[in-house]
């Protein structure tokens, strides 16, 4: 076909008639020579010109050539060129949005751990048994499993907004029930409350990466997932800090402990409600201009035959997707145990520390912290999902095994340098297995995959804290982190043997996205010709009448 002759082409398909093409041309030589065509010296030639581009054009029609790829066609370069590029564009809103999603979610967490780091306390002002105390935060686990499949498939069908609102109002309606709690008679209602929050976490816990994938550019998606996850390890670390301080051990005044948890649960509750409306105010489904080139390619809401149960199918059928459910499970689920744990490991070894034990566990989460952000910054540059997860693993494995065997030692200050060291590899991997995660999954659903991490993620922490909290009681905290310790080697033989395909970033550099794009071309399409046929028949009635 010759380059910048066919100007205009459309295709009209009749019942039972066949194609009918029509070309125009416009040139400024045949405006001012419109009978120069049928001049006797070139009318042979130029009726057999006309005739090829006919026959050219029947070849391939505009739906197949407007979905060609940057390898494929000939004419209409510029319009094939605007459609391979789709349009993009960052709003300055995701810094908001990530902001309120990360401290919704610190509060959750707070919530999670301020039971389990003063277990002490709570067993003396209630009157029960450390692991009616330890349950509190195991419950956090428990309610994750079974329903995590509800709540993505209601991120998958409604959105982002809808989830976000239900995670942040269940942990403001939770908070404020705790208030209602604060009396040695009434542990049966400080239970519901924490159940609550747990379902409220449901919601929180697997939209890291959606947050990241849907506001967020190719550049900065993984630096903004580690901020959100990050958002819920500072809760965590405030959990440990905050309890030990505003309510001290005083078992001689039953009325100070309870005014001292009364304060600290008002004060959660204000700062929840406080986040819920802003939520309400900031958060929204997506922006009005995709980020990149992966979320361009995907269409705005799950299309009429989209299947939940075999998207969940799909990631089951992923290889290398259940090895990474298993590997993530194992460091998740070991950082859980720990956490859940650490104030009676610290208490059997050291006396009378429940504020050091508090101290500990925020050296331990800060350090992630940082960890999580320098991963997620270095996975930005370099897009080394498989390696660095791997060497994170290997310095998680050996973080533990100097913790484990120098906690004992009598030195309280060896043990804040060790569980730095261990809290900046373990907690440092949770933003990654996200990440990684998404990227061999695509283009399934952010937040299926990451809630099938975070559901495995539940059971083995649930596992390992029953299990290390009865090695823990019975032969103390060296045979619970040895058990910690043999499956974290598990993990590593595990995580050496994933496949690495870094499906979302092929797409955002252009490579193997024939497909997604054809899709999304074809649904463009669709569209179009319905709003054709639609306009013609309201043609047809108005004639009518």
């Amino acid at each position: 076909m010759v380059a910048g002759e066919l100007v205009q082409e459309h295709l009209r398909a009749g019942t039972g008639a066949p194609d009918d093409i029509t070309v125009g041309r416009k040139e400024p030589e045949d405006e001012e020579r419109p009978n120069e065509a049928v001049h006797a010296g070139g009318a042979g030639e130029t009726i057999s010109k006309r005739a090829q581009e006919l026959e050219e054009d029947k070849e391939a029609p505009p739906d197949e050539r407007e979905v060609m790829l940057p390898n494929g066609g000939g004419g209409g370069e510029g319009e094939e060129e605007e459609e391979k590029r789709l349009e993009t564009r960052v709003y300055a809103r995701r810094f908001a949005v990530l902001a309120v999603f990360s401290l919704y979610s610190l509060v959750n967490a707070f919530q999670w751990i301020q039971y389990s780091i003063i277990t002490n306390v709570f067993t003396q002002y209630y009157g029960v048994t450390n692991d009616k105390v330890d349950w509190l935060s195991i419950v956090y686990m428990v309610a994750y499993v079974p329903l995590i499949f509800p709540a993505t498939w209601l991120l998958d069908r409604k959105g982002l907004r809808l989830t976000a609102l239900l995670g942040a109002g269940l942990n403001c309606a939770g908070a404020w029930l705790k208030c209602a709690s604060v009396n040695p008679q009434l542990f049966a209602v400080t239970v519901t409350a924490q159940v609550i929050c747990s379902v409220a976490q449901v919601f929180i816990l697997g939209l890291p990466s959606r947050v990241a994938s849907v506001w967020f550019g190719p550049r900065e998606v993984s630096t903004a997932c580690a901020t959100a996850v990050l958002g819920n390890q500072l809760g965590t670390a405030i959990g440990f800090l905050l309890p030990p301080v505003l309510v001290p051990n005083t078992p001689d005044n039953v009325e100070l402990t309870g005014h001292n948890i009364m304060i600290m649960f008002y004060g959660t509750a204000a700062v929840s409600t406080v986040l819920f409306v802003l939520a309400v105010i900031v958060i929204k489904d997506r922006p009005p201009l995709p980020p990149s080139q992966a979320q361009a390619v995907l269409p705005d809401s799950p299309p009429e035959d989209y299947s939940y149960k075999q998207s969940i199918l799909n990631l089951v059928k992923n290889k290398a997707f259940v090895l990474l459910l298993i590997t993530y499970g194992i460091m998740t689920g070991s950082f859980y145990s720990v956490s859940t744990l650490l104030n009676q490991m610290i208490m059997a070894c050291y006396e009378n520390q429940e504020l050091n034990a508090g101290r500990i566990g925020l050296t331990l989460v800060v350090a992630g912290m940082v960890g999580s952000i320098l991963c997620g910054l270095w996975l930005d540059r370099t897009k080394l999902y498989k390696i660095t997860t791997l060497i994170v693993y290997i310095l998680s494995f050996v973080g533990m095994l100097v913790f484990t065997f120098t906690l004992d030692l009598k030195n309280i200050h060896l043990v804040f340098v060790t569980a730095g060291v261990l809290g900046f590899f373990m907690t440092g991997y949770l933003p990654l297995g996200f990440e990684f995660g998404v990227e061999i999954t695509y283009p399934e659903s952010e937040g299926t995959s990451s809630g099938l991490l975070n559901a495995f993620a539940q059971i083995f922490g649930i596992i390992f804290t029953l299990i290390q909290g009865k090695l823990t009681t019975d032969h103390g905290p060296l045979s619970g982190n040895l058990f910690l310790c043999a499956w974290i080697f598990l993990g590593i033989i595990l995580t050496a043997l994933i496949k690495s395909e870094l499906k979302r970033h092929n797409v955002n550099m252009g490579a193997d996205s024939n497909h997604l794009k054809a899709g999304y071309l074809e649904r463009r399409h669709r569209k179009q010709r319905s709003s054709t046929t639609d306009d013609l028949t309201k043609n047809d009635c108005e004639h009518t009448d």
